[in-house]
């Protein structure tokens, strides 16, 4: 077993550790044994995650006393309310009572539908977070998002909800199908450019071997982002300030996602052209140099091949872009990167420009050819 570091979260409602290190899966049943006193282990799951590890997720809880297991779907397009209260039904059933825990394993999905689940069940239960793919190890499982989607848009309900524990095990990549890994390499990239020139500086380096799961290579880069995420949590739990960098590529993200549907798109994929478009804007606007953005715009395009954008009509991706949480006293906010490690939060970016931008990027696709300033006027 490799290494395992052990990452501290301090936020005011409760301090907890991310795990993260080859061999965790393991010893999951001794490591949420520690915590309080508690009367039964619900794992919370989907069964595609459940076919490759659910045995080995059971055998380590028996350290623990045993768990039953519920599995739902994990696509976007299940991440809704009717799955939130099957799960809370499927609870009562099962005899979870105020002192269950419950374990999510799997994706952003399942981590945010079973985390709004267990800040809601009983008015909230101990949650632990078993993440298992790249999104989740290096984002969605820190930090005490959670949340369901309306046909409005994303996300739109939630609470914040810290977990008990994250044990993150880069082993269980391993079955992880390659879209899907691809997919969270877009939120590693991320955390290069909102804070880590040297996280940015190792992806342009090193991609190809992300690519192809070199394990030296993951190992480098996911407890950095996990630090990064800790860090930033840690001074803003409930995004009231700091904590909105991460929402770099959001903005246009949660748009794509809500406008096709929820079934274009995986998660990281959007955040994707979201980055791209977040970077178009700060170029359009004098906000970042050249060199920086062309780097920024390299980078996402050696990930891989995006799912084409929806051709639809600028205003209409405006409207959606209304409705999502960023959004204050109807004015958009966008977070654009100023160079590789800062990004800024502005409501300042004129409408016919965020329209100037969609346009171009629909005519251009994924390329990052070409000039970068368009005009801001």
């Amino acid at each position: 077993m490799s290494a395992v570091r052990r990452i501290l979260v301090r936020v005011p409602s409760g301090s907890y550790r991310v795990l993260c290190g080859e061999g965790i899966l393991s010893r999951a049943g001794r490591e949420v044994a520690r915590l309080d006193d508690y009367t039964g282990i619900y794992v919370l799951s989907a069964p595609r995650v459940w076919r490759p590890w659910g045995r080995a997720v059971q055998a380590s809880f028996r350290h623990a006393g045993g768990s039953k297991a519920i599995l739902f779907g994990d696509r976007e397009s299940a991440k809704n309310m009717a799955t939130a209260e099957r799960l809370c039904r499927q609870l009562v059933r099962a005899g979870a009572d105020r002192r269950a825990v419950l374990v999510a394993v799997g994706g952003g999905v399942v981590g945010d539908v079973a985390g709004f689940v267990a800040a809601s069940y009983l008015r909230g239960v101990k949650l632990v977070h078993m993440p298992t793919t790249l999104v989740a190890q290096a984002d969605s499982a820190i930090g005490g998002k959670t949340g369901v989607n309306l046909p409005e848009g994303k996300n739109l309900i939630g609470a914040f909800y810290q977990p008990r524990l994250v044990l993150a095990d880069p082993a269980m990549l391993a079955t992880l199908p390659f879209r899907e890994y691809r997919s969270g390499l877009y939120e590693v990239i991320k955390y290069g450019v909102i804070r880590d020139p040297q996280l940015f500086a190792f992806l342009e380096r090193h991609m190809h071997d992300l690519l192809r799961r070199k394990r030296a290579a993951i190992a480098w880069a996911l407890p950095r982002c996990i630090r990064a995420k800790a860090e930033v949590v840690s001074r803003d739990e409930r995004e009231a300030g700091r904590r909105e960098i991460l929402n770099f590529g959001h903005t246009f993200a949660h748009a794509l996602e809500t406008i096709t549907g929820y079934r274009r798109y995986l998660h990281g994929e959007a955040v994707g052209w979201g980055m791209m478009a977040a970077t178009w804007l700060a170029a359009a606007l004098r906000r970042i140099g050249e060199r920086d953005a062309a780097r920024i715009l390299r980078l996402v395009a050696r990930v891989g091949p995006l799912p084409p954008l929806p051709p639809v009509p600028a205003g209409k991706l405006l409207r959606v872009m209304r409705v999502d949480k960023k959004t204050r006293g109807g004015h958009l906010r966008f977070l654009l990167p100023r160079r590789i490690g800062r990004v800024e939060v502005t409501d300042q970016v004129p409408e016919p420009l965020v329209s100037l931008v969609w346009s171009q990027l629909l005519a251009r696709g994924a390329s990052s050819s070409g000039s970068l300033f368009v005009s801001a006027r």
